[in-house]
């Protein structure tokens, strides 16, 4: 029998939610602005240096494919506190690690629990009603999206100071830190549906098979994913090659893109009175503008000064762009089969996380054979296959399922 958690009970903070998510999602991101450091310290080239972030990303993707329908299943609270203690020992395990192959295995660690996020996440839309759902993710995804940006600031800057291995272990001591924070603060989240596991994961091919709207979003997320992963697996590089600028310096460019994640309330809102495909579309050509600008900002003859300029308002409108098309994406797969929300989302984040392993390995071989003019090619490019399946795709809510969402709805539970 599905036991749904209704709007007014067991009610826990919005915003809360949206710290679990930065703390858990950050984890997959303090590598990247430390990917040139990493190159000097293992003598590797950037193709080479670039699969700590591709294995980072494959991890996440496996952890989101196997832990993440436990949400369903599972009492939540005792599940994400777990998790995020097996994070804070994965990292150690990069921080301590003497050769690339290992710090490699050991991404895959970081990344495979990481996905706690994603057990997080649906608990928002549970908290309110449908027509406040897309607000509702846009909170939390505020806090996500801000973990993505700022846990670059924090570990380049720790590693400008101390090294990057120190990056790694000041990142464990935050999620161990947060075990306790969440067990206090989050009430009991019992499963939502008595379910075997094998049943379950069975589930997901089924949901992935009957509805379309969830294809759709799946394939624009993953395109859309690593078309912004070409940007921040490259940028130490670019950095490092064109001005000279270490670690700090790109971490600092995630302070820049915050100020667009800060938009993500808002973008949540639009969904809930505009619809989501229009706040969709939106956010596709948004970002498809932004690599127009970093583009020009590193080939158009000018200062270096004025290059960094227009590079940071081209970070600004890449996050925005990308924070507005995922609240979408999630805003419309979360109304499909409310009690598979968990299942859901993680069809949805293993597809578009392959998406962004595939533009962190594309663009790490572009940069090293083509260098900048190489990554803007392949970003925009992702971008145009994106934006070629949503023109294309479902236009109003009412076309969204194939069938009756309770008849899915039992047949799931079945």
């Amino acid at each position: 029998m599905t036991q749904q958690t209704s709007p007014t009970s067991e009610r826990a903070p919005l915003p809360f939610l949206g710290l679990a998510c930065a703390v858990g999602v950050s984890s997959i991101y303090y590598n990247q602005p430390l990917l040139s450091e990493m190159a000097h310290s293992f003598h590797a080239r950037p193709d080479q240096i670039g699969f700590i972030a591709v294995a980072t990303q494959v991890g996440y993707a496996i952890g989101l494919l196997t832990f993440v329908p436990m949400g369903d299943l599972m009492e939540r609270r005792s599940l994400i506190t777990r998790m995020f203690a097996a994070v804070s020992v994965a990292l150690l395990l990069l921080a301590l690690a003497p050769t690339l192959l290992l710090v490699i295995l050991a991404s895959v660690l970081v990344g495979l629990f990481a996905s706690v996020t994603h057990i997080v996440l649906p608990i928002a839309p549970d908290l309110v009603d449908d027509r406040q759902r897309g607000r509702a993710i846009g909170i939390v995804m505020t806090g996500l999206l801000m973990g993505v940006l700022l846990a670059r600031t924090f570990s380049g800057w720790v590693s400008k100071i101390h090294g990057w291995r120190w990056g790694f272990v000041a990142a464990a001591i935050v999620n161990v830190a947060f075990v306790p924070l969440f067990w206090r603060k989050m009430p009991l989240l019992p499963a939502k549906q008595k379910l075997r596991y094998s049943d379950a994961m069975i589930s997901l091919w089924t949901l992935f098979r009957t509805q379309p709207l969830l294809r759709e979003a799946s394939i624009v997320g993953a395109l859309m994913f690593a078309s912004f992963s070409c940007f921040w697996t490259t940028l130490a590089f670019l950095l490092d090659t064109h001005y000279q600028l270490g670690p700090g310096a790109a971490g600092s460019f995630g302070i820049v893109g915050a100020a667009g994640a800060m938009m993500a309330a808002f973008a949540g809102r639009m969904a809930d009175r505009r619809g989501a495909r229009f706040v969709a579309s939106l956010g596709l050509a948004t970002l498809t503008l932004s690599y127009v600008v970093m583009w020009a900002s590193v080939v158009a003859p000018m200062s270096k000064v004025l290059h960094i300029a227009v590079l940071f308002i081209g970070v600004i409108v890449l996050d925005l762009g990308a924070q507005m098309t995922q609240i979408a994406n999630q805003t419309r797969i979360f109304g499909l089969v409310p009690s598979a929300r968990s299942r859901l989302n993680t069809v949805y984040m293993v597809i578009y996380f392959i998406g962004a392993a595939i533009g962190s390995w594309l663009s790490s071989l572009a940069w090293s054979h083509w260098g900048w003019n190489g990554v803007c090619v392949l970003a925009l490019s992702f971008m145009g296959l994106a934006g070629l399946r949503h023109v294309t795709g479902i236009r109003t809510f009412a076309e969204q399922p194939v069938h009756d969402p309770e008849a899915a709805t039992n047949f799931l539970e079945a």
